[in-house]
């Protein structure tokens, strides 16, 4: 199976990102390669704290732009959603979103990086 389909059985929009690429897949899957980086980077764990959530925002709101723009929905809605939580003082809701979106995040991760090596 090719990363686009592994991908799409996942839940990413691929040819919603492609279009956005004007469907250069190589720039495509370059930009997978950097999401990942970005993951890597602002990896965002749930045991944050509750009284300041600034960093986990930050955190937060990159990989929801990095995911919007490559259409990696599951993601892209999530952080969404953790973003908006912590915004309104509801840490522990956007906790248990995070827990649930981690597991999907990792096959995303990994899926890519298997078919970038």
């Amino acid at each position: 199976m090719t990363l686009f389909e592994e991908l799409k059985q996942l839940g990413v929009d691929i040819d919603g990102g492609l279009k956005r690429l004007a469907g250069n897949e190589k720039l495509y899957q370059r930009l997978l390669g950097s999401f990942v980086k970005t993951i890597e980077t602002n990896c965002v764990k749930p045991d944050f704290e509750a009284a300041d959530c600034t960093e986990t925002i930050e955190k937060a709101h990159a990989i929801k732009g990095t995911a919007g723009n490559l259409s990696i929905t599951p993601l892209y809605e999530s952080y969404t959603e953790i973003l908006k939580l912590l915004r309104g003082g509801e840490a522990e809701k956007a906790r248990q979103v995070l827990n649930d979106i981690l597991p999907v995040q990792e096959e995303i991760i990994c899926c890519i990086k298997k078919h970038m090596e």
